[in-house]
């Protein structure tokens, strides 16, 4: 501000008065610099002997916050107030800020990475705590990008040298499937619609296990998978009046968002069931499809264990254990021939091996774009220059030649032209 000097730190001229303690100030609003300080009054002895106590000789000399760190502060308190964090959350979250402030990197750093620091401390304060809380949930909060969030929240882990543990997947489903609107009749869900919230649970809770026991959670967002497991949960408790019902419509029912690739995940995870129904003999004459399975989910999570490894793993050894059997004493030739109708398969043909329990990035790579051959624009009539045509020469008789015309190419430019 002009009249007021400069400040001694940055030489800014942008001086504001604040209150500080009950005290006019006068601070730089660039780096917070106190230029000038009033008096305070303590509020003992001093105070009772009418003595005026300065400011460098207060408690508050070795307070001093930036505008920046108190705004950020303030941002970290508001944000557990919002989520409804215990006390104790938003103590040690702010006691995660102001040390990850004391860095000249974060300081230093834009308002959008301080913006982020603020969500970064309260998600490492929930981990610790296992309370519920997710990545995407505090991106929205704070209207940040996911992968600046996840970048800087790796970098703050580091540089405190903090024990974050992972987030608990049975914790995180209950959060999540709480906030569905399906377990109280309302003008907007229908009664044959409404759920039991335990059965429901019980029953996601189940389906999400399957998926992580066959790779369809590693190294993906979990709540599409939830999503899924969700649902698929909530037809096979009322398949009757529900298998009409699209996934789609299903979140807007619950009042939740639809997340994108919640339908790829959806799609696996009815691919996992049906080959483990083709395990079961009384579903196997059923033949049935990714919509009729729904009605068996109950029985195949009842026995999923077995039927995973039935489907996947131990698959080819029962194959082959069962190829290398002798045939029984006292069968001829012709008895042995039908030997293999025990697995419905005529003479000569095997069963075709199971699946592999793979990853889905291995058993679907993504394609790979191959860069076109770059175009040659050689003709081969393209000149030659004098330092260049060496290198095509290869025999003595070539070298000769090479030097004979360069004397008769020399010896024409050297004649004057007749007048």
């Amino acid at each position: 501000m002009p009249g007021r000097g400069r400040c001694p730190d940055c030489g800014s001229t942008e001086l504001v008065e604040d209150s500080h303690y009950s005290q006019s100030q006068l601070v730089c609003s660039d780096c917070g610099c106190v230029v000038t300080e009033g008096v305070l009054t303590t509020t003992f002895s001093d105070e009772g002997n009418l003595r005026e106590v300065t400011y460098s000789r207060s408690t508050g000399e070795d307070e001093q916050v930036s505008r920046s760190q108190q705004r950020g502060l303030r941002r970290v308190r508001d944000l557990c107030r919002v989520l409804q964090l215990p006390p104790t959350f938003e103590e040690t979250a702010v006691a995660y800020y102001q040390q990850a402030y004391r860095h000249s990197g974060i300081r230093a750093a834009r308002l959008q990475k301080k913006e982020v620091l603020v969500g970064c401390c309260v998600l490492i304060t929930c981990r610790q705590h296992n309370w519920p809380l997710t990545m995407g949930a505090i991106c929205t909060l704070l209207y940040a990008d996911l992968d600046v969030f996840s970048s800087i929240y790796m970098q703050i882990v580091k540089l405190l040298g903090l024990d974050v543990p992972s987030l608990c997947l049975a914790e995180l489903v209950k959060t999540y499937c709480s906030s569905f609107k399906l377990f109280q009749a309302s003008p907007s869900v229908p009664a044959k619609y409404v759920e039991d919230k335990e059965k429901m649970l019980s029953r996601t809770l189940q389906l999400v296990e399957l998926a992580n026991e066959t790779w369809l959670v590693t190294g993906r967002h979990p709540l599409p998978v939830i999503t899924a497991a969700t649902f698929l949960a909530w037809q096979s408790l009322q398949p009757a009046d529900r298998l009409s019902c699209s996934l789609a419509r299903f979140c807007k029912l619950a009042n939740v968002d639809l997340p994108y690739p919640a339908s790829s995940r959806l799609q696996e995870l009815l691919a996992v069931l049906l080959r483990m129904a083709e395990q079961l003999a009384w579903l196997r004459v059923l033949r049935l499809d990714k919509r009729s399975v729904v009605k068996h989910i109950g029985d195949l999570l009842q026995h999923r264990h077995s039927l995973v490894r039935l489907a996947f793993r131990d698959g080819t050894a029962e194959v082959e254990t069962r190829g290398k059997e002798p045939p029984a004493w006292g069968q001829g030739q012709r008895e042995g021939e039908v030997g293999n109708n025990s697995l419905g398969l005529p003479q000569g043909k095997r069963p075709a091996s199971p699946a592999l329990l793979l990853p889905p990035c291995m058993l679907k790579p993504p394609k790979r774009i191959c860069p076109a051959p770059p175009v040659s624009t050689v003709t081969g009539d393209e000149n030659i220059s004098d330092s260049e045509i060496e290198q095509y020469l290869r025999t003595p008789q070539e070298v000769r030649d090479f030097q004979r015309a360069q004397a008769a190419r020399q010896a024409a430019t050297s004649v004057p032209n007749p007048p």
